[in-house]
């Protein structure tokens, strides 16, 4: 088993970077960058990066007016969704050398007076990624609907990641620079779900905060209806489940064939042994038995080789890991 990474006090000078995703947020990022704080006890240097995902406006623009650097304004040619926007703002602020980085939203959800707090657990070295509880029980303008099914979906993956978090769908985010090396983004709908598994699989530190967030200033852009809301968050969710846990899930679809066959070679048994008359027509039940066992027993073997496969691609996560961290370790 793998030494889960070390959680120390950050030493010496301390970066963080503040990463912003947009996609035509021209009108909201002033709101955004104007609740970003000035100083943080413990941080020596805060600077802000902007990802312009394909924006068809002046976001970017209004990012430079803002004071933004030009060097901290990544854009990206057509608009590839949140999940590529939070790769490519990671990978952006450990090449510009920080040291703790925080992920907030650019449509104002997320008041910027939590920052501080967000990144206390990182700095104290309790932690290695730090989440944002929304409290979604208590948003009024979240329907029941919506507030069942996040506390649904985050259930689900505190089960599969064995964290704690109470809101796993939260944007409002730091990371210590450790846990911006490990992670890779597979899926392209939403980072959120699956750093808190990748987290949890790799042993890294999470924990939560609760926090308060603004009344919304346009309509989510990630969540056309609540349909498809529910449809990308448990697709997502499951994937991610089969993705990291590919023997159980396998087991869990093999399970009803065993048992079905098992069900019918022991009624097949019951009946010869008992000795009853036209024990032949049971037959039947042997075939169909025998069939379900094989089937059952195959998909077995798939979630066994899945399994094989899942620990071939952990050993090229830890290479990929070690290879970035001694390129940008270079660098620094």
């Amino acid at each position: 088993m793998r030494t889960p990474p070390s959680r120390a006090t950050i030493p010496g000078v301390v970066k963080l970077i503040i990463q912003i995703p947009c996609y035509n947020e021209a009108e909201t990022l002033p709101l955004a960058l104007a609740g970003l704080p000035r100083a943080i006890p413990g941080i020596d240097c805060i600077e802000t990066l902007i990802i312009d995902d394909g924006s068809s406006d002046n976001t970017a623009a209004v990012a430079a007016a803002h004071g933004v650097s030009p060097s901290h304004i990544i854009r990206h040619p057509q608009n590839l969704g949140l999940a590529r926007a939070f790769q490519s703002g990671l990978d952006a602020c450990l090449r510009l050398g920080a040291d703790v980085i925080v992920h907030t939203d650019a449509d104002n959800q997320y008041p910027g007076h939590y920052i501080p707090d967000l990144v206390a657990p990182v700095l104290a070295g309790q932690a290695d990624m730090v989440i944002g509880d929304r409290q979604v029980a208590t948003i009024d303008h979240f329907s029941p609907l919506k507030k069942r099914m996040l506390a649904l979906g985050s259930w689900m993956v505190r089960n599969v990641s064995g964290t704690a978090v109470p809101d796993a769908v939260s944007g409002f985010r730091a990371y210590s620079r450790e846990a911006a090396l490990r992670f890779t983004i597979l899926t392209r709908y939403s980072y959120t779900l699956e750093t808190v598994i990748q987290a949890g699989k790799l042993g890294l530190g999470v924990v939560s905060i609760p926090i308060t967030t603004n009344p919304p200033t346009r309509p989510s852009r990630l969540q056309r209806s609540m349909w498809h809301f529910i449809k990308a968050q448990a697709g997502t969710i499951l994937r991610l489940y089969a993705f990291y846990e590919p023997l159980r899930t396998f087991s869990y679809i093999a399970a009803p064939f065993l048992l079905v066959g098992a069900a019918l070679w022991a009624r097949f048994f019951v009946n010869y042994l008992q000795g009853e008359s036209g024990v032949g027509r049971f037959i039947q039940s042997l075939t169909l038995g025998t069939g379900l066992l094989m089937v059952g027993a195959l998909i077995v073997l798939f979630g066994v080789q899945a399994d094989i496969s899942g620990k071939h691609r952990l050993l090229t996560q830890e290479v990929l890991y070690r290879l970035k961290k001694m390129e940008l370790e270079d660098d620094r």
